[in-house]
């Protein structure tokens, strides 16, 4: 089904060609781009639009792409040489209805329908007109077809927003939502929740120095650009849930101080409402601190590659013979080039970018496994929140500058003040020695700040990334489990 419905437009075209709001983004994950329901992604796909555009072909938000000829990030519907839309005909109900929005309000309990002040023609229209509009609007939203789509797709309905002026109240909306969602408020995954997912992660006791990497937000909230992550409280606990192309599931075991039998139960039920009887209902990244409760609570366990744990003053010393390579490329390294490290700024995104596309061709002309090819591919959009959002994202930078030209770059973060972790690390594979050297520096600069250990996350499955990762001798393999419950799987 799609909303098949044309919704009478408020804003002239000539004032939308001279605007420069809509279509146009600050960030790559923007909470604003616009959502395409399955129909309206098969629509856009036979009007020309690439396929990489859509993460999820059931419906999901449109990848942005950079800006080729200024700073932020476009639709990639948008032709910004004439600001018209390549799509315009067959453009999504979430365009159709701007500048009126569908949102949340600020406790998120009841659905409204309000108008973007963001939009400049709206400062100079006349109040009387826009309400006029919104009831012409609304007529249409309430037949039953539209409402079923509504709720089907719940990244229609947006955050609250204060520079949303309110309209009305669309309490029968408010009900068939939480009669499909759950009666407690489905938060979708934002900058601001990272603070409030922190200290839930603190308070839980789940957090230490040998921990998954998954026990940080900074984790899930870089792939917000091709998941879709909603988080929601139950039973005193924040249960962090992820939607896929296959389903929902859950990202973590539920987060709070107590038992989770009680909000483990209740995240499974909402599974189960979303999913149906689908094998996808699970709970991913399980330490082995829990595996037994989730056992005798009746769950199946299936093991999932672990997080590699070193000291992190070997791979700061790199000495004895167990290091002898790594040692040698790094002498080599430093005999054959001169480079300068420095923290990542906002000025070096481009570089970066340029550097990110460099290494994804060498990696593919090296005759990189499938499942790497798809994961290099997501992961472009991981990089690009990276670089736009460093500033404010509880993460640290760095880039290697050779003759001037980026070459290296790494990005990690403090999963506690004695672990480091290894997000992402991309050198240019034309210099021998590079990846060991900038791999030896971040160590020597985490040791510096009082880390123990350094958590280089897991090897995805793959030969070449493993052998890489079981050469810098591991302390320790951090064990990492599904769970699903056996009535299901």
């Amino acid at each position: 089904m799609t909303l098949s419905i044309a919704l009478p437009q408020l804003v002239p075209s000539r004032a939308c060609l001279q605007c420069e709001v809509c279509c146009r983004f600050p960030d790559p994950d923007s909470a604003l781009r616009p959502y395409f329901t399955e129909q309206e992604i098969t629509e856009a796909l036979a009007g020309g639009l690439g396929g990489a555009a859509f993460p999820n072909r059931r419906g999901s938000q449109v990848v942005l792409v950079p800006d080729q000829v200024g700073e932020g990030y476009l639709c990639p519907a948008f032709d910004s040489a004439t600001s018209t839309c390549r799509v315009y005909e067959q453009r999504p109900f979430d365009c159709q209805l701007y500048p009126l929005a569908l949102m949340w309000d600020e406790p998120h309990s009841h659905i409204f329908l309000g108008w973007d002040t963001k939009c400049p023609f709206l400062r100079e229209e006349i109040p009387a007109e826009i309400q006029r509009h919104a009831d012409r609007v609304m007529a249409l939203l309430d037949r039953p077809s539209v409402e079923e789509q509504l709720v089907s797709h719940p990244r229609l309905i947006g955050r609250f927003q204060g520079d949303v002026i309110v309209l009305a109240p669309l309490p029968r909306l408010t009900d068939v939502f939480a009669a499909q969602w759950g009666p407690a408020p489905l938060h979708r995954l934002m900058l601001d929740d990272i603070s409030h997912l922190t200290m839930a992660l603190d308070r839980s006791g789940l957090c230490g120095p040998q921990s998954l990497a998954a026990y940080s937000p900074v984790y899930h909230y870089i792939w917000t650009g091709v998941l879709a992550y909603w988080w929601v409280e139950l039973q005193g606990a924040l249960c962090l849930f992820a939607q896929s192309p296959d389903g929902w599931f859950l990202s973590l075991p539920p987060i709070g101080p107590g038992s989770i039998e009680a909000p483990l139960s209740e995240a499974m039920e909402l599974l189960h409402r979303w999913n149906g009887d689908s094998p996808v209902s699970r709970v991913e990244n399980v330490p082995s601190q829990l595996a037994p409760e989730f056992e005798r609570l009746g769950y199946s366990l299936t093991p999932k590659e672990p997080d590699y744990l070193y000291r992190v003053a070997d791979l700061a010393a790199l000495a004895g013979d167990r290091y002898k390579s790594q040692r040698a490329l790094c002498n080599r390294f430093e005999r054959e080039q001169s480079c300068e490290v420095a923290p990542y700024q906002a000025g070096d995104q481009q570089g970066c970018r340029a550097l990110l596309k460099a290494w994804l061709r060498q990696k593919q002309a090296e005759g990189l496994e499938p499942f790497g090819v798809m994961l290099l591919a997501d992961a472009e959009s991981a990089h690009e929140i990276l670089w736009s959002q460093a500033s404010v994202l509880p993460v640290r930078g760095t880039v290697v500058r050779i003759h001037g030209r980026i070459c290296a770059y790494t990005f990690g973060y403090w999963l506690t003040n004695k672990t480091f972790c290894v997000l992402v690390e991309i050198t240019d594979r034309g210099f021998p020695g590079l990846a060991q050297y900038l791999f030896r520096e971040i160590c020597r600069t985490a040791t510096a700040e009082g880390a123990d250990y350094i958590n280089a996350m897991d090897d995805a499955g793959l030969r070449g990334l493993r052998a890489s990762k079981q050469a810098y001798h591991p302390v320790m393999l951090i064990s990492n489990v599904i769970a699903t419950r056996v009535s299901e799987s």
